[in-house]
Parts: C-alpha cells; structure tokens; sequence
C-alpha cells in the first residue's frame, strides 16, 4: 500500500513527467528529420520513371485495346531495338544523355531496370526495416566479363546471329515477361471479375480468351523472371552491370559523363550508409569514390547520407584546362595526368568504334532490304500435295524477308499482344533454334487481317516494317496449298466451301467436282496468304489447305473490284 502511495505523490508532485519526456523524443527526432536534407533527385527520378513504365506495362498488357495507339511512341526510344532498325537520332540521343548525366536510360528510361527496382523494393523491405538501408558493399566491376560479352553480342549481331542479343535484351526480356506472364494474369483477372458481375447481372465486362502463350513464351519469360528477381536480391544491379549488352555499352560513355555523384570530402563521416544503400554497387565509401560505369542514377545514396556529402554535381572527368604546377605537385601528380591522357585516349577510341558500327549495322540492315526488294520465289502452282512436317514459319506481313526478320526481331512480343485477331504467336523449336521465341503466323484458330496494319506500326526495331493497307493488299506471305486427298469434299462426298467462304481476294474459289459437289480451287496470283483458308477448314488435325511460307514475300496484283449494277426502283416494294 505503501508503494502504491508514494507513486500516488510523485504524479501528483511531478505530473507532466512523462508528458516532457515524449514531447523531448518527438523534438529530438524532428530535428533529425530537419537536418537531413530532402533528395528532390530521387523523387524526381522515381516519378520520370513511372511516367516512362506506367504506360508501357499498360500497353503490354491492355487486351481490350483502351489505350491509344501513340503510346508505342515509347517502345522507340529503346536502344536495342532503335540499333536494329537504324535509327541513328535515337542512338545518338541516349549517348548524349549518358555523356551529359550519366546512365539516367537504365534508371528511367529502359522497363527491364525499372522492374528491377520494384523487385528490390518489394523483396528486401523487410532486410531494410531491420537494418535502416539496404546492405550492398562496393565491389569493382567486372570489365572484362561485361566487354568480352558485349564484343561476343555485337559482333555475332553484325554477322546476322542475333540470338544472344536476343536472350540479353533487357527491353526484349521485359516485353517477353510483360506478355506472356503479367497479361494472361490481368486476362484472367478479368474472367474472374467478368463471372464475379455476371451473377449480380451485371454484364459490363466479358470475357477473353488466352490464345497467344505458347509454351516456349511461357518458359521464356518466367526464366527471365527468375533471373531479373535471383540477381536483384542477391546483388541489386547485377544483371545491369554484368550481363545487359544496353548498360556496358553506355557504361563506357557514361565513365566521362559531366554530371555525376560525387563526394564532399569536408563533411563525409565514412558511416558507410551511402555504400550498404548503393544497389549498382558503385559506391566505394573508404575512398570516397563513385564508380560512374556502375551507377545508374538512383540517387539512394545521396537520400540515405545523413551529412549531405554526395551531391550530384557538374564534374566532368577531365577538366577542359589544367592549372600550372610547381616541380613537387607535378612529379605527385604525374600518374593523375598519364591515367587522364589515357582515359581520353580511351574515350575518343570508344567513341570512333562506336561511330564506325553504327553504319554498319544500318548498311547490313539496306543490304537485307534490297534483297527483299529484289529476289522472288519459284512457286509450283500445279502441286497439290504438301509437305507437313517441311513448313517454314509464315511472318508477319512487312517483314520482307525471313532473313532479315531474323536478324531484326528481338521477340519482344509486342507484336503478339497487339495483334487484333492474335494470329502471331511466339515459335518454340519447330522452325529452329535461330527463330525460337519469334512471331510467326499460326492459322489454327485465327487469320491476318485484311485491312490491319497494326503490327507494322507497333514494332520498335521494324523488323515488320510500315506498310499501308494499300500495300498489305498486294503483299503475298504466303500461297495457300490445297491437298485433294484431305478435303471433306473427296474424302466424305459431302459439300463445304468454308475456305472459299473467307477468302477475303477470292483466290480460293469452287469449281465443279461430282455432281452437285464443288471443290477448291487455289488462283496463286490472287492469293495473299493472310490464312483466312487455312484457319475455317474442319479438317483436323492436318488442314486440308495450308499456307506455304514464303522465304522473301513478293508483290501480287491487288484484286479487281467487282461492279455492282446500281437498279432503279420507283415501286414501293419489300
């Protein structure tokens, strides 16, 4: 009782004890809030960034065609795909950026980085509540891994095997994971809520069907996946700085970048926190050093310094004038000059080889082009049988040449999530090792389009190039094969016509047969091979009538118009 007593007196003697010792805590943690500056980099980055991914996820996985068609804008201003498809502006732009601010392209810019930076995000906040930052520590990059890799991708690029670049991409990686792992997902979403309304007879939404996930799309992306998320966790940046053939390419321009991070020796403490936040590794806090090749502009760093001394600043890396020095700083100085002479000499160096490759790859693109321009395809119009298991991939029209689309395509599968009648599907090993994972043309259940360019228009590197719809009505893919020993009409004695029916030129046409019966009848210089024969025909599980790929795709005449006979009726009739 006792105790209780002398409790009793003491809140009554001192009774905003407690009151003052809060009141000193929250004092004392606003004014570590207060000295602790606030990183407007970052949050501009981060906002950049989602303005940048936002759209392009959405357009990956929008199925019901919401969003406008000019947000393919974006998908341009990547630098794989802007290689392939010659187009220097772009390139020239994104080494401007890297010179001028360093690799902003990987933090703002490139999909693949930022998903990375979600992963991070998502996968280690708890490893960062625990520990206040998150625990990386600086390591030295891993030059000649990255640049032997890179030299490997480029050159077997130049020589027309684009497979490896193909597998390293990291656009062509997102696009892969975006269309065949988060757009079946949104897909099914929709089913869900679709069945969800419907028993509240509620019939705003309906439902769709996944057609276009082939198995090897699927394994594609999730290994992508697997990858992008193992390697994030492990060591943030990783597959930026090691494997991504985009980040050391720009890591060699953005080494002299004028803007960079850089220490304020004055007010460093070496508390380490900028190093353990530093997800490219690229902070060194015992020397106070800031790997530019390795830093993509995260601003974690500078948010996480609890003494303001990194600040992103003007500080090119070699000074456009040298002071005067005296005999005693120029001999401490001297390896500082030779090492500055010689990273100039490497930058100049880098940049010719840079500027040498770009007309390169742009004249072997012209060369494809002309020699679709120019070869044609012997066709035998008087064949009926067809080689079943010997069918080349039918691609897309305004890919020209199979060649050229090979070494074109990135398989980013933008074309497959556009496609208004998902007739393009990723190819799994059926047509090779060099076309796997690439579009092609499947008439199972579907057909091209007559009047749809919308993959033309879409592709970032134009391995499908622009065609009008003048031009897609004159474009021969394919010639539709007719087998007379498949035909329900031989085979059953029974009447069909289907092919003929959604032959969209009348290249497929019936003629007389036994009887009544009518019988297909293929005209090859009408024919266009959009797929509209094959896809109808009820023969299963081997159509009937086939489209047989052209290697170069040829010019056809367009179809005569019919004319209607306009009759004049001045009686009231039904």
């Amino acid at each position: 009782m006792r105790v209780n007593d002398d409790r009793k007196d003491r809140e009554f003697l001192f009774p905003d004890e407690d009151e003052h010792s809060r009141m000193k805590k929250r004092s004392s943690v606003k004014e570590k809030r207060r000295k602790k500056p606030l990183n407007y980099l970052k949050g501009l980055r981060a906002m950049l960034a989602i303005l940048f991914f936002a759209p392009v996820l959405l357009y990956f996985v929008d199925f019901a065609g919401a969003l406008p068609e000019n947000v393919h804008g974006l998908l341009h201003l990547q630098l794989v795909p802007a290689a392939l498809g010659g187009m220097i502006g772009i390139i020239v732009l994104m080494f401007a950026l890297a010179f001028v601010f360093g690799r902003i392209y990987c933090s703002v810019i490139c999909p693949a980085g930022i998903l990375q930076d979600i992963i991070n995000r998502v996968f280690c906040i708890k490893r960062k509540k625990q520990k206040g930052v998150m625990r990386f520590k600086y390591r030295k990059p891993m030059n000649m891994f990255r640049y032997a890799l890179l030299t490997l991708t480029v050159a077997s690029a130049l020589f027309g095997a684009t497979t490896l670049l193909l597998k390293l991409d990291p656009y062509s990686n997102f696009g892969r994971i975006a269309s065949n792992l988060f757009r079946p997902l949104v897909m099914w979403g929709n089913n869900a809520a679709f069945h969800a309304l419907e028993a509240l007879d509620n019939h705003s939404l309906y439902p769709v069907t996944v057609k276009t996930v082939t198995t090897a799309g699927w394994a594609a992306a999730a290994i992508a996946l697997l990858t992008f998320i193992a390697m994030t966790i492990w060591r943030g940046r990783l597959f930026c700085n090691s494997l991504c053939p985009v980040g050391a390419v720009l890591s060699i321009v953005s080494r002299y970048s004028l803007f960079r991070i850089s220490f304020d020796a004055e007010r460093c403490n070496s508390c380490g926190s900028c190093e353990r936040s530093c997800k490219a590794e690229a902070v060194d806090s015992k020397r106070m050093k800031v790997d530019t090749s390795l830093c993509v502009l995260c601003f974690n760093c500078t948010s996480t310094c609890p003494k303001a001394s990194l600040k992103y600043r003007f500080a090119p890396a070699f000074p456009l004038a040298q002071p005067e020095l005296n005999v005693a700083e120029a001999s401490h100085t001297k390896g500082t000059v030779n090492s500055t002479t010689s990273s100039r000499r490497k930058f100049f160096a880098t940049g010719a080889t840079i500027a040498a490759t770009l007309p390169m790859i742009s004249s072997l693109a012209r060369k494809h082009q002309e020699a679709a321009a120019t070869s044609t395809v012997a066709f035998d119009s008087t064949k009926d049988a067809v080689d079943y298991n010997n069918l080349g991939p039918v691609t897309p029209p305004g890919s020209m040449d199979l060649e050229r689309f090979k070494d074109k395509c990135t398989a980013c599968h933008i074309c497959i999530t556009r496609c208004p009648t998902q007739v393009l599907r990723p190819a799994g090993l059926e047509y090779g090792f060099d076309y796997m994972l690439r579009p092609h043309c499947a008439f199972v259940s579907s057909y091209c389009n007559y009047d749809c360019t919308v993959c033309s228009e879409v592709c970032p590197s134009h391995a499908i190039g622009g065609l009008s719809i003048e031009e897609k009505h004159t474009t021969q893919v394919g010639i539709a094969t007719f087998n007379l020993n498949r035909c329900v009409v031989y085979t059953n004695e029974t009447d069909c016509g289907a092919c003929a029916e959604h032959c969209p030129t009348r290249a497929v046409h019936m003629v007389h047969y036994k009887g009544i019966l009518t019988i297909p009848q293929v005209e090859p210089e009408l024919c266009i091979g959009c797929g509209g024969c094959e896809s109808i025909c009820p023969v299963r599980p081997l159509r009937a009538i086939v489209v047989v790929a052209h290697k170069t795709h040829v010019k056809v005449a367009a179809p005569e118009e019919e004319e209607v006979e306009k009759i004049e009726n001045n009686e009231f009739a039904f």
